[in-house]
């Protein structure tokens, strides 16, 4: 979810969803480093429960960045094994790291002996000819022992040669009956589902057997699906915003960001989705596409896109 997970989409999901459990795009262990780190972590305090995903492979900058994670305010740091793309994998880290167990364990200890907050894995069930599920088992008995609090499992392998990151998406076959058994066999391991989930009628199907499901592109590309998740699985109480009323949090959020420097087609590109199925969605996502970009573009392009 590079490039789309940033904070004002994560502050808007935050509008629909209260209970949701929000993951940052994978920020590099150099970017943190030896860039502009205040901005990497830079996040709206309506986020949490919010979790910082880390892309790195080595255990002493991965400690450190999860120290800085952890004082920033996030309430989990994550370590992302699942990413296939080249230039992941020319950085070493990302799903290449499934064939190197051992570092990722050490990569996992470093980082729970550095923090307080949960630590986490996501990753694939395998990349390219190393897809046993022998080999599965023994990269998630690895984390496990290093002490990794849950395991993510993307239910599908990455080829690191050949496909995009997108069609890592699509083309390898989804094997959910992998993840199961996985389930199965570390039944005390929290592992949570994640890769083609689109609906909440297959996440509460997938509860039964998974400690949680995670959703990606489903969220963004249709973002009021949420709207159900806090009463239908977490037991809240309340009726969540309409949508009309999330455009208009929506606004009063560009008013304040834009006082700050940040363009307003920032903001609007990760709102397109929102009345996704409803009579006059071409029109919300026409005028927000046309019209956010332009110089004099203002937050009231929300409300009057939304009437």
């Amino acid at each position: 979810m590079m490039e789309w997970t940033d904070r004002h989409d994560r502050f808007f999901l935050r509008l629909i969803s209260r209970r949701a459990r929000l993951y940052t795009e994978m920020i590099t262990t150099g970017a943190l480093l030896h860039g502009d780190a205040a901005r990497f972590l830079a996040f709206n305090a309506e986020e949490h429960p919010v979790a910082l995903q880390l892309g790195g492979a080595e255990p002493a900058d991965l400690a450190q960045c999860a120290r800085m994670g952890a004082a920033a305010g996030y309430d989990e740091i994550n370590l992302n094994v699942g990413c296939p793309s080249d230039r992941v994998q020319n950085a070493r880290f990302g799903a290449c790291l499934m064939a190197e167990p051992d570092l990722v364990a050490a990569c996992v200890g470093a980082m729970k002996a550095a923090v307080d907050v949960p630590v986490t894995v996501k990753t694939r069930i395998g990349i390219d000819d190393q897809d046993s599920y022998e080999a599965l088992a023994g990269f998630t008995a690895r984390v496990r022992d290093a002490g990794c609090d849950v395991l993510i499992v993307h239910a599908r392998k990455a080829w690191l040669t050949g496909l995009s990151p997108k069609q890592n998406r699509e083309v390898p076959p989804l094997r959910y009956d992998v993840v199961a058994r996985l389930k199965g066999d570390f039944s005390d391991f929290p592992i949570v589902l994640n890769g083609g989930i689109e609906t909440l009628d297959q996440v509460a199907e997938h509860l039964d057997r998974f400690d949680g499901v995670m959703l990606g592109r489903a969220a963004y590309q249709n973002p009021y699906m949420l709207a159900e998740v806090d009463a239908r699985f977490f037991g809240a109480d309340g009726t969540p915003p309409t949508r009309h009323e999330v455009a208009d949090a929506m606004a009063d959020y560009a008013a304040r960001q834009m006082g700050a420097g940040v363009p307003l087609k920032s903001i609007t590109r990760h709102i397109l989705g929102l009345f996704n199925g409803l009579p006059g969605a071409r029109r919300w996502r026409r005028l927000l596409s046309e019209e956010a970009h332009k110089p004099d573009a203002t937050p009231d392009l929300i409300r009057r896109a939304a009437l």
